[in-house]
């Protein structure tokens, strides 16, 4: 089961048309409720799921507005009881205005306006570690975090400071490097998982700085229905989400 934003959505599409296309023959079933889709092959008793969940915690309707509960995951029940978990977190937690899903967030006992996002998203990511630690077995389920999947909306961050996205980008950046450096995103995430009690617990698929230098497998402006804006958020299939479900699969048979 991936659970979390659009890019678990591109990576969940991505697997699910290379398991496709390795049994080509095989029978198989999609169904969507709600935020959950699932990718059936009754011939191998095999589901792939994809869970709806931007931010891992709780975003609940009250009187005073929409809450982002910073310590809370009920939706947590729905994750249990499967072989494999795939989560991933970040992309909507810089929304402002109509893009922003909550009113308010909680933080403990106090409700605030908002906050520093990076703080929030490490407070959340905090309670998701405990959540993880006290409700799965590893010995029963593998647990993966997908890293952070970056953005290319600035051509300073590759060297580039005349490009404003990635409109046009053909190529790759070339080397190994970022010029841009490490996500501050992948930091906090990183401090996360390595402070957990059980570090087994959870393996880090770390795609980040191999998608980084991805500046050119951007939709743009030729996604599904087009775009005014260029999406140089999500990914094209086939491309850079296929590589992060060949790191998965050279995961999972090692361990």
């Amino acid at each position: 089961m991936f659970v979390g934003d659009s890019l678990g959505l591109n990576q969940w599409q991505s697997l699910t048309c290379m398991l496709h296309k390795a049994v080509p023959n095989a029978t198989y079933k999609l169904t969507r409720t709600g935020g959950l889709s699932t990718f059936i092959f009754p011939r191998y008793n095999t589901k792939v799921m994809f869970s709806r969940n931007a931010f891992l915690v709780d975003i609940v309707q009250t009187s005073a507005g929409r809450v982002l509960k910073l310590g809370s995951i009920e939706s947590g029940k729905l994750w249990k009881q499967n072989d494999v978990l795939i989560f991933n977190s970040w992309h909507w937690w810089l929304h402002t205005g109509i893009k922003q899903p909550w009113d308010f967030i909680e933080i403990g006992d106090e409700m605030i306006k908002d906050m520093d996002r990076l703080l929030a998203y490490e407070k959340a990511l905090n309670t998701w570690a405990n959540w993880v630690e006290n409700n799965i077995d590893p010995a029963k389920t593998e647990v993966f975090f997908q890293g952070v999947s970056p953005d290319h909306a600035n051509g300073a961050d590759w060297g580039q400071p005349k490009a404003k996205s990635c409109t046009k980008e053909t190529e790759p950046v070339i080397g190994s490097s970022y010029p841009g450096g490490k996500h501050k995103a992948e930091i906090v995430l990183e401090k996360v998982i390595n402070k957990m009690s059980k570090l087994e617990a959870v393996n880090l698929l770390n795609i980040t700085t191999l998608s980084q230098l991805r500046k050119d497998g951007h939709p743009s402006f030729y996604g599904i229905g087009g775009h005014s804006i260029p999406d140089c958020s999500h990914w094209c299939l086939p491309g850079v989400p296929d590589t992060w479900n060949h790191l998965l699969y050279a995961t999972i048979i090692q361990i």
